[in-house]
């Protein structure tokens, strides 16, 4: 299934308002969106938010074989998905364009910036070594995957403990996180990624696109630093988010195990109660709520009283009545003594309904009229009213 397409309209909607550094969200020209980072309850689960963009990201790790001219060291494999559920531009099992850039600047930001000490995922040196997978999945797209792909891979790096091992000769032991205590990955550095786009042939500079963003930029530039400015010919903005990004992920590493360690519920469990696994949710609207009760009660003293009766409309036309308490009943007919003279019919005309006037006698006793409804020329019809009897 493909995605629908931008008008014209809203093409040009974009672009005009690009040129006068307006953004949809409301957001300046370099301003990220709000960055939400959660862990599950197993380690090496994350989840992270990125404005409406959600991804999540789970590690884990089997022993293997070791390649020949590199026995000491350990691999990292990574493997993404984008599912229909994320976009409808996606379709499920079929390796699209975007799927495969994702993958190559994911390696490129975490494998080849060398991030992990892959020498510690050494077992036995030639025989056995520890390979580390990353699933990335997107749950909701709404612009800018990779920054959101790379922050949740390396978090999810960070929060992530393999198994610990024992040796006893040629025999390699895998214990248990109830026998021992798992051991954390050794991270050098946290290489986030940082996206520009560009609009107008270069002329004007976004950072942190978004859904409808991406799809009028003319060109795309990511950047991949850690918070020490390793990487040569960095604007200053990327340095700056990076560094913010980095605190981001060390607070939330920090808030979790504290919160492992204290008992407190966790992941899924801390998750259900504050609707958080949902990938779109309403936000929550920040409502004042002091001195509530002397606003209410000097609203209430302030307010005229309330009339003991209510008014009576105005009837506008007759046949119309009003019942309440406190209201005339203007249901019934009015006592009046005025008399409808009878229209004398023309020569071969005969009216359609008439309404006789009451005589006193029947105004005493409270009887309606007598209605004649003529249907022909010819004959008349004379219904009495059934009260009379």
């Amino acid at each position: 299934m493909r995605d629908t397409p931008l008008s014209n309209c809203e093409r040009r909607f974009l672009l005009k308002a690009i040129e006068e550094k307006k953004r949809l969200d409301g957001r300046q020209t370099y301003d990220y969106r709000n960055i939400k980072i959660t862990f599950g309850t197993d380690y090496g689960c994350c989840f992270v938010d990125l404005g409406k963009t959600r991804v999540m990201a789970q590690v884990s790790c089997e022993l293997v074989t070791p390649k020949e001219s590199r026995p000491n060291e350990g691999f990292m494999f990574f493997n993404l998905e984008l599912s229909p559920m994320a976009s409808p531009a996606f379709e499920l099992g079929r390796s699209s364009e975007l799927l495969v850039k994702l993958n190559r600047q994911l390696e490129r930001c975490l494998r080849n910036s060398k991030c992990i000490d892959t020498e510690s995922l050494c077992v036995v040196s030639g025989e056995k070594v520890w390979q580390i997978r990353v699933d990335v999945h997107m749950l909701n797209h709404d612009g800018n995957l990779m920054d959101a792909t790379s922050i949740a891979a390396i978090a999810a790096l960070s929060h992530f403990k393999r198994p610990d091992v024992g040796i006893q000769g040629d025999e390699v032991t895998v214990y248990g996180p109830e026998e021992r205590d798992p051991i954390a990955l050794s991270i050098y550095h946290m290489p986030i990624c940082v996206s520009f786009s560009f609009f107008q042939q270069g002329t004007y500079l976004l950072v942190d696109p978004c859904e409808r963003e991406e799809r009028v930029m003319d060109g795309l530039l990511m950047i991949a630093m850690n918070k020490h400015r390793e990487i040569c010919s960095i604007h200053k903005i990327a340095s700056v988010k990076v560094s913010e990004i980095t605190e981001l992920i060390t607070k939330a590493l920090a808030n979790d195990k504290k919160a492992r360690k204290e008992g407190r519920k966790c992941g899924f469990a801390e998750s259900m109660p504050q609707e958080r696994i949902t990938a779109l949710k309403a936000d929550e609207t920040s409502v004042e709520m002091t001195d509530l009760t002397q606003q209410a009660s000097d609203i209430v003293q302030s307010a005229p009283a309330p009339a003991e009766t209510a008014q009576s409309p105005v009837l506008s036309a007759p046949g119309m009545g009003q019942v309440g308490m406190g209201l005339q009943n203007a249901w019934g007919l009015e006592d009046d003594d005025e008399e409808e003279e009878e229209e004398e019919p023309e020569d071969g005309d005969e009216p359609e309904v008439t309404i006789l006037a009451e005589k006193k006698g029947n105004k005493e006793k409270g009887k309606r009229p007598v209605v004649i409804i003529s249907d022909s020329e010819e004959e008349e019809v004379v219904i009495l009213n059934p009260d009379a009897s």
